[in-house]
Parts: structure tokens; sequence; C-alpha cells
């Protein structure tokens, strides 16, 4: 791809098109350019003003050495953009944030530590730049979910949400004892009334507001969308949680905040944080969604 380099400004129209061209087919690259630019303008102007400042017209100035020296400023202040750590960094940087949307990094919301009654296994991930891994698990599940709203009402990117704040964004799911996965997305445990596959690993529960290290059993499936076929039918079936499906289309229970503490205030979870840890990866995975569907 032509790029007008910082060996010259894109002030002409032929340079001003080539970032254009250029911004359909690689926007990070013609960002950095953008911002070398812009750098090398800012540049070009500091120079001017730091001779304005200091020095005073002589007997020899004219117009053909007032040009001169414009033309050394400009090649000083090419010269000093686009250096490591420059000003021409912080543009880029904005620029990617106001522009490249959802192809920037994106910051990962701390993945659950909670586990519940059924509730979900305590895993917890620290932050990471996971944008690729985000995409790819709302991409994943975005099928099962709509099916799952479509049996609930409660919003296919709320439940996707769960699913990846459970399992870490599909990072740190549930494993058998021989290592293959459980395909539990949902950290429910295996009550009595359960009578499929289980899966026992260390977990944590909070007691009393403090986590304790415990074994418990959880489902097992076939499969993905077995999980999300469960866990639809656990949010309708049971009365426990009759009041989050039916407020999921209210004003406030159908928003994000709204259905994370009906979640907790019905025990789906024991840590005291889980409803705020939720909120923040229900609002990540809601800006996805609208991002890649």
């Amino acid at each position: 791809m032509n790029l007008p380099s910082t060996s010259g400004l894109a002030t002409d129209s032929q340079g001003l098109n080539a970032l254009r061209a250029g911004a359909a087919r690689d926007p990070k690259t013609v960002i950095k350019e953008a911002a070398k630019q812009f750098e090398a303008l800012f540049m070009q102007e500091l120079m001017k003003s730091m001779r304005k400042a200091t020095l005073s017209s002589g007997l020899l100035d004219n117009a053909g050495t007032q040009m001169g020296t414009d033309m050394l400023d400009d090649q000083f202040a090419l010269k000093m953009s686009g250096l490591p750590g420059g000003l021409s960094a912080v543009i880029a940087r904005q620029l990617e944030r106001q522009t490249v949307g959802a192809t920037a990094p994106i910051t990962a919301v701390p993945a659950a530590a909670a586990a519940g009654a059924p509730g979900a296994a305590a895993r917890t991930q620290g932050s990471a730049s996971v944008s690729e891994r985000q995409v790819s698990f709302v991409q994943a599940h975005t099928r099962a979910a709509r099916a799952a709203e479509a049996h609930t009402g409660i919003p296919a990117g709320f439940m996707l949400a769960q699913a990846a704040h459970e399992s870490g964004w599909g990072q740190r799911e549930i494993r058998n004892a021989d290592g293959s996965p459980s395909f539990n997305l949902f950290g429910i445990k295996a009550g009595g009334n359960w009578k499929g596959p289980v899966a026992e690993i260390t977990t944590t529960e909070y007691v009393a507001g403090e986590p304790r290290k415990i074994t418990a059993k959880f489902r097992a499936y076939a499969s993905h969308e077995a999980s999300f076929r469960d866990y639809a039918h656990m949010m309708k079936d049971s009365p426990r949680y009759a009041a989050v499906v039916a407020g999921a289309g209210s004003p406030q229970g159908g928003s994000a905040e709204g259905f994370a503490k009906g979640l907790q205030r019905a025990g789906y979870a024991t840590d005291p944080a889980y409803a705020d840890k939720l909120t923040r990866v229900i609002n990540t995975t809601l800006r996805l969604q609208r991002a890649v569907t």
C-alpha cells in the first residue's frame, strides 16, 4: 500500500487521496501514518513560533531567505516526527479509539470468581487484551443464545455475557476428570434431581462474604448448545428465577444491571460482587454484539 511518508506531508490532494484509499484496506497503518503527519505539522508550527520569538529581522532578510528558513524548519520538523514515545504515538492511540472501534484491543473484564447454588464455579482470569477471543465467543454461541431467548424472553446478549462471565470467555470451562470439556458454560451445579453426567472439581464458595475452597459436582453436557438449553429450562421452570425471567422485558429488569442484580437476589451465585462483575461483562458483550452481528 502506497502511503505518503513523513519525508513529505500529505497536504496535497494526491497525498490525502492515498490516505483515504489506504484507510479502507489497512486502517491501523493509515492511523499511524496520519498521526505522524499531525505531529509533523505541529512541529512545523512549533519551529515557526520559536524563530519568531527568538530572532529579529535583519538587513539581508527577504522573501528568498524566508522561504529557505521555512524549508529548513520543515525538514527539522519531519526528522523529529514519528520517533518512539513521541506525540504521534499518543495521537495514534486516540485515533484508534475513535475510528477503529471494534478492531481496537478490548481490555477484558476479570472472569467469574463466583460459585452458586446452583451458581457458578469460581474461576479467576487476569485482565488481558482479548478482543479476538471475545468476538469468537460471541460468534460461536449467538445462535444458541437466541434459541434460549425465544424460550425464556431473556435477551440473548445477557445470556451470552453470563456464559462468558462464568467460563472466562470459554477459556476456563469446567473439565471432566479425564480433561475433556463438560460444556457447562453457566456453572450449573448437579443437584439431586440431575440424572445426567457430572464433573467434580474444586471451586470457590463465599460463606459470610469470605471465599472458601470446596469440592462440588457440576452438570456435564454433550455440547455447548445443550448447556444453553438446560440453562434456559432452569431459568424458565424454576420458581427461584421466576422474578428474573418476568422482569427481563421490563425497563428495570431488562437492563444489564437489573438482570444481574435479579440473579444475585435469587441466589445464582454466592460472590457478593457477582452483580457488579456480571453487569460489566454484559455491557462488553452488548458492544461486541453490535460490532460483529
